[in-house]
């Protein structure tokens, strides 16, 4: 069964921090790339940040600076430490497959999404 699971959203006030979660599982992890996508009511989706096989990373200017994606191999997980957030952060947050190491073009098998939301 291959799925991914993502986790670790909720509220916080802007200037906070949220790590999620992208918990893989029923294929080789350490074989493909991981993005993390957001979308917001009314806006489409956004592709956030992303990390290869070989831990070479990518982020929207959007997060640049703000953000970091790590991978956790070991533990079949991948991460997005969340600091410095701004309202406009707020979107339910996605994790998927990236078939083509961070091309952003062949995305599988979609996690149910955590929702983040940044306010006062």
């Amino acid at each position: 069964d291959v799925q991914l699971q993502a986790s670790g959203g909720g509220l916080v006030q802007p200037g906070g921090s949220l790590r999620l979660s992208c918990a893989a599982s029923g294929f080789t992890f350490d074989d493909y790339a991981i993005g993390w996508f957001r979308q917001a009511p009314g806006k489409e989706r956004e592709g956030v940040s992303c990390i290869t096989r070989s831990a070479g990373t990518y982020y929207a200017d959007s997060v640049k600076g703000r953000f970091t994606i790590s991978r956790d191999n070991a533990k079949n997980t991948v991460y997005l430490q969340m600091n410095s957030l701004k309202p406009e952060d707020t979107a339910v947050y996605y994790c998927a497959v990236d078939r083509d190491q961070c091309g952003f073009r062949y995305l599988e098998v979609w996690g149910q999404g955590t929702l983040v939301t940044v306010s006062s």
